[in-house]
């Protein structure tokens, strides 16, 4: 795990769009909300396809590691409509979500345009945001559905992003809990901004540390206190 905060570069001073992931970015990968969503889709598999446990598991994960969400592999390989799999996976308890007073607080100080960017769905981040208390905060959510059901890290969907919102790349920051999403961001002239706030879904062992800074510009296990470092380097007092 890295240090709290991390400074590679660039710097920040440029930025007037900050870009969040959803899950595992703007609560810690350590709360319960992301291993119900996993359970279900495996569970989902298992029904669809008729699969054991076991079987479904692994094609779920397989399948995110080729297509960038299990659902995308389903779609594309098994024909499956996607609204009956969104709904059920994103039925689940978002009680052991608290609010983040510091978190607020910093995201609320950040100068420009603030967004949601997440491979789940608005109804998923609307509940998920609205428990942690962020909801205000954010002028608006891309979501599956907004991106024709292709994921990220599929470059045209960064840029139907970019149209949507007309955003600045080179003017925003992305924070996601996935640098491979990092990478298309990166090539695109963003900054980036990798959260480690929990187990690692795919270990930074197995990544180049060279390759890896090439477009992880900034690391952090504490989104909260990288931001107000930020916001201390752009002159806000919080």
């Amino acid at each position: 795990m890295p240090s709290a905060v991390q400074r590679l570069s660039p710097s920040i001073t440029h930025i007037d769009t900050w870009l969040f992931d959803l899950d595992n970015t703007l609560y810690p990968a350590s709360s319960s909300v992301f291993p119900q969503i996993d359970a279900k889709m495996k569970a989902f598999i298992g029904t669809f396809l008729g699969l054991s446990p076991e079987e479904a598991f692994a094609l779920q994960k397989r399948y995110y590691r080729e297509y960038g969400t299990t659902l995308r592999g389903l779609m594309l390989n098994h024909g499956l409509e996607p609204d009956a799999f969104l709904d059920y996976v994103h039925d689940v308890d978002h009680s052991a979500l608290e609010h983040d007073a510091a978190l607020r607080r910093a995201i609320s100080a950040l100068p420009g345009r603030r967004l949601v960017f997440t491979n789940g769905t608005v109804k998923h981040a609307d509940r998920v945001l609205e428990t942690l208390g962020l909801a205000d905060l954010f002028e608006g959510t891309f979501d599956i559905r907004a991106a024709d059901f292709i994921p990220k890290p599929q470059m045209q969907t960064y840029h139907r992003l970019i149209e949507t919102y007309g955003i600045d790349p080179l003017h925003t920051a992305f924070f996601e809990d996935s640098h491979i999403n990092l990478k298309t961001a990166a090539e695109l002239g963003m900054t980036t901004v990798l959260v480690r706030s929990g187990p690692d879904h795919a270990p930074l062992s197995q990544v180049d540390p060279a390759e890896l800074a090439q477009y992880c510009h900034h690391i952090t296990d504490d989104l909260a206190l990288w931001l107000n470092d930020a916001l201390n380097d752009l002159g806000v007092i919080t």
